[in-house]
């Protein structure tokens, strides 16, 4: 009688389970978690002017940013590496100036605003400053 006893309340436990297993997983389809897609508007071609103690120096970039936040990219020739997220944009990579005659890291620290400007500051060896970017216009 001890082992019917124990066999029947398994099953209704294993039933239990299973009806509350199945209506949590019901309602988790009829309301999805939803994620954050990640911000798009560092994609695409740039026109960025950097403040420098010799004047305005101008450059051409192209980003794109996978759905991690992982940024590549071109800088001139040089390859683009670095992050972006919630519009916080922080690259780190070598490229060659001809101006100051030397490889070295380039590092851009900036934010997007709502009309698609990146403001921030950059470095590179013993030169830094600010910048802005923008969209080149077609």
């Amino acid at each position: 009688m001890k082992k019917l006893l124990l066999s029947i309340f398994a099953i209704v436990l294993i039933a239990v389970t299973l009806s509350t297993s199945g209506s949590i997983l019901a309602h988790a389809q009829d309301h999805p978690v939803k994620q954050d897609k990640q911000d798009q508007r560092i994609n695409g071609k740039w026109h960025f002017v950097f403040d420098t103690q010799g004047g305005d120096r101008e450059f051409e970039a192209e980003f794109s940013v996978d759905a991690d936040g992982k940024v590549t990219g071109t800088w001139g020739k040089a390859a683009v590496a670095g992050t972006y997220k919630d519009g916080h944009m922080v690259l780190a990579f070598d490229t060659y100036s001809d101006e100051a005659n030397e490889t070295a890291q380039l590092k851009l620290d900036g934010q997007i605003d709502d009309s698609e400007t990146i403001s921030g500051n950059w470095s590179f060896s013993s030169y830094d400053g600010t910048f802005k970017a923008t969209h080149p216009k077609p």
